[in-house]
């Protein structure tokens, strides 16, 4: 069987591909299997993400099922599955925060518009040219600011006023109402962690979230814990899609939106294309970078006018696809409709998860979005070093954008500088 080298540079969904080259009966049971296994994943992840982005709940089961149906359906991935991602969690909270949900949800548009013109005029290239060290740097960043932002909820913290967005003062406003921290609250926020990583080591295909999920929600009601709940703060999760209905484009909330827009729309192409890449290597095959940004593109419009957030390829929910043994698309279409599914059913048991315990399954996330070992080993060499700690204190200290600007001017200036004066051995 091809690799998919030679149509790499298509305009046409690999739904189609996969539907020419015929699709079985056993090819269907098998990718059903495989949409089901993700959909339990990414039920919990989807809320918590959204949880964590300042918005209600509903907004992150939205975009997994809109944006993840239409990223599959569409997309120049076999087994790519597209939904809110954790690297989104500071950008879209931040939005959130300063131009309210109508706001957020115009910058979703406008980030789809733009990732669809982005692989329409064939950029998908240009972007996986982004250097490992900027990559690495960000989402290592991404992942110590997300630790952050959930440490009042996972200690049940009660802050005077509101939370700040930035780092340090964050830290500081934390710090401060330390004497507030409760108890049980804690207790199971970081019991959830630990479920969740003692099962991923001994149990891997179990789904780890879930189950710690349900067993904290049981223990917080039965016990009268009193940590404070989805529905005590959000109110009940629907069941089912709202009408849709597109945001109000105003000319001066969209003028307000566009530099988040952007940053939406560089962080979505950049970490779709990496979760493809990645997808890659498991099933050695080749993805279409421009039309999987055409998706990408689409999702994200069709999320906005659904009420969803931001959507992106995920690398973990992808792996979790193509370990599970899709075969196809259709995986990545089905998870979809059993998250729907489940939002129809289960809607009422969700306000039962307590917040904290959210918290814990984000704290997972940060884990292991933080690739450790691989940066430290960056800063073995000075210029890989410079670069990383650039886009690491860029992103940090002020925001993804001018960490990524930072680390790729600085990469630029090395190689340039490398090749007028090469070094000994060069």
């Amino acid at each position: 069987m091809p690799d998919g080298t030679a149509t790499a540079h298509l305009y046409r969904p690999k739904l189609l591909t996969t539907l020419a080259e015929g699709y079985s009966l056993a090819a269907l049971r098998q990718d059903a299997v495989s949409g089901l296994t993700v959909a339990v994943v990414a039920l919990p992840l989807s809320m918590a993400i959204a949880v964590a982005s300042g918005v209600s709940p509903e907004r992150g089961l939205y975009a997994a099922i809109v944006g993840g149906l239409l990223v599959s359906a569409l997309g120049g991935s076999r087994v790519q599955v597209g939904g809110p991602a954790g690297a989104f969690i500071v950008l879209v909270a931040a939005a959130a925060a300063k131009f309210g949900l109508e706001g957020l949800l115009t910058a979703v548009l406008l980030s789809g518009a733009m990732l669809l013109l982005l692989g329409l005029f064939r950029l998908g290239s240009l972007v996986r040219h982004i250097p490992h060290a900027v990559t690495v740097g960000f989402t290592c960043a991404i992942a110590v600011t997300i630790l952050a932002s959930q440490l009042k909820d996972l200690g049940g913290l009660k802050l005077h006023g509101a939370e700040p967005g930035a780092l340090i003062p964050k830290v500081v406003a934390l710090a401060g109402a330390i004497g507030t921290l409760n108890p049980a609250a804690a207790a199971l926020g970081i019991a959830v962690a630990a479920v969740i990583l003692i099962l991923r080591r001994l149990r891997p295909t179990w789904p780890g979230m879930l189950i710690a999920l349900v067993a904290a929600s049981t223990a917080n009601a039965a016990l009268g814990l009193g940590v404070e709940t989805i529905s005590s703060r959000f109110g009940a999760i629907p069941r089912g899609l709202p009408f849709p209905a597109l945001p109000h484009l105003d000319g001066a909330l969209v003028l307000q939106v566009l530099p988040t827009a952007l940053a939406f729309t560089l962080l979505g192409a950049v970490e779709s294309l990496l979760s493809a890449k990645v997808a890659d290597g498991m099933i050695g095959r080749r993805h279409r970078s421009n039309m999987e940004l055409v998706a990408q593109g689409i999702a994200n419009m069709a999320s906005a006018v659904f009420g969803g957030i931001s959507v992106t390829g995920t690398i973990a929910r992808t792996a979790a696809n193509v370990r599970a043994g899709a075969t196809s698309p259709v995986s990545g279409m089905l998870h979809s409709v059993f998250l729907l599914l489940f939002m129809v059913i289960a809607a009422p048991l969700a306000g039962f998860v307590p917040l904290a315990a959210l918290a814990g399954v984000l704290v997972v996330v940060a884990w292991s979005m933080a690739e450790r070992a691989e940066f430290v080993r960056l800063l073995r060499d000075w210029r890989t070093g410079a670069v990383l700690l650039a886009t690491f204190a860029g992103t940090l200290v002020r925001d993804l954008t001018t960490g990524i600007i930072a680390g790729c001017l600085l990469a630029a200036v090395f190689a340039l500088l490398r090749r007028a004066v090469p070094e000994e051995g060069d």
